[in-house]
């Protein structure tokens, strides 16, 4: 069993990690995005400059060109935007281990879903985020990629596909945190292994006194095109994670199509107005509609009240009792399916608290948010004692035996 003290400090700095780090890559896409299409062909340039554009920054002015291809000779420095793709992976990758598989138990397997091993959820986890790189890169590869409406379109039911595979294996709540870290992996591995070889092809070539060939910019630019329209939905099945209204949804696939929806064409308005100025102020009523249909489902779609297998019960003692009335009598009314608190429609990050079974198996949860520390209740609102703390903290050591 990990330290406690350890679980939440790791935990914190990996996500504080993956926060800056995806923020660096986010930031340096779409500022790269927003420049390719408001670059504008003006007598006068170079030849092979497709266009060029003018910005101000910081006091600055700036003049950016972009070559379709290369320029007739490499610059002496040459700045390749990459780390910022992998560091954001590999610290998400770091982050999904240390949470969704050293603690399967609290985080990824449902016993109502289906009964896992903690290895087996991982390796379900992990194999399926790289059998979904291989299916996406054939996929692409395929005669089907040369029609990007087709192409995005097999995608969209691809990714449908794999949300309601991971549901049927995987908590609610693991299951769109690895929807969403499948498509991360595309996005990161485009880079890795088709963008960057294809523009270091591309310079090997001016190297060698050859001109490079114009399918490898294409091939790139399609994969930028995919991270450009998927990011805004990875990002929300990210944080979905906090919010359970939308993964314990019996429609929690369904909501998962409308997220891709609306990050779609949110991202289609901006490129539209970037390329010519237009604004499509359509795609904003369709993302309007896509999220607010999302939030009727995940409220018609509300899960029942369902049995906790008999084996993740605890054989109670005084202690655990007495643990467990101290615990209902302050903390079920929030974490319970059915919250009584005002202002809630679903249990603070899917955890119920309402019957013993459900309290012994977030017990390590219980220990840091209200033993270790005083951050459940919030604020104490309900007014917990510190003879129910001490209370609760006396069964969770006679649980460690």
């Amino acid at each position: 069993m990990l330290d406690p003290h350890l679980t939440e400090w790791v935990s914190q700095i990996l996500r504080w990690i993956h926060v800056i780090t995806a923020v660096a890559w986010i930031g340096s896409s779409f500022y790269f995005i927003h420049l390719d299409l408001s670059l504008r062909k003006r007598e006068g340039l170079a030849a092979g400059v497709g266009g060029e554009a003018w910005q101000v920054h910081g006091g600055g002015f700036y003049r950016m060109q972009k070559y379709l291809v290369a320029p007739p000779e490499l610059p002496k420095e040459l700045t390749w935007f990459k780390w910022e793709s992998y560091a954001t992976w590999i610290s998400g990758f770091s982050l999904i281990v240390w949470i969704y598989y050293l603690q399967a138990d609290l985080y990824t397997i449902d016993p109502a879903v289906r009964g896992l091993a903690s290895w087996q959820a991982a390796l379900i986890g992990i194999g399926g985020l790289a059998l979904s790189w291989v299916v996406y890169d054939r996929l692409c590869k395929s005669p089907l990629g040369r029609n990007d409406v087709a192409l995005f379109t097999v995608l969209f039911v691809y990714i449908l596909a794999a949300a309601w595979v991971f549901t049927k294996v995987f908590s609610g709540r693991a299951a769109f945190l690895h929807t969403g870290a499948m498509i991360a992996t595309w996005m990161t591995a485009s880079v890795a292994m088709v963008i960057i070889p294809n523009q270091r092809k591309t310079v090997n070539e001016l190297l060698a006194g050859r001109a490079p060939d114009p399918a490898l910019g294409k091939q790139a630019k399609q994969r930028s095109l995919h991270n450009n329209y998927l990011t805004l939905p990875v990002i929300f099945l990210m944080l979905a994670n906090h919010y359970p209204l939308s993964w314990q949804s019996r429609y929690s696939v369904a909501i998962v199509g409308l997220v891709l929806v609306a990050g779609a064409v949110i991202r289609h308005f901006f490129n539209s107005k970037h390329a010519s100025g237009s604004t499509p102020w359509w795609t904003w009523g369709v993302a309007a509609a896509s999220m607010a249909l999302a939030a009727y489902l995940s409220v018609i779609g509300k899960p029942g009240e369902t049995a906790t297998p008999a084996a993740a019960a605890m054989a109670p003692t005084p202690k655990f009792e007495t643990a467990v009335l101290a615990i209902q009598s302050r903390c079920s009314m929030c974490h319970m399916n059915e919250p009584s608190w005002a202002g809630l429609a679903a249990p603070p990050k899917g955890v119920r608290l309402d019957t013993p079974d459900e309290i012994a198996r977030h017990a390590d949860a219980i220990r840091v948010q209200a033993v270790m520390t005083h951050a459940m209740p919030p604020n104490n609102v309900t007014e917990m004692t510190a003879d129910e703390r001490r209370a609760v903290a006396d069964w969770l050591k006679e649980r460690r035996g």
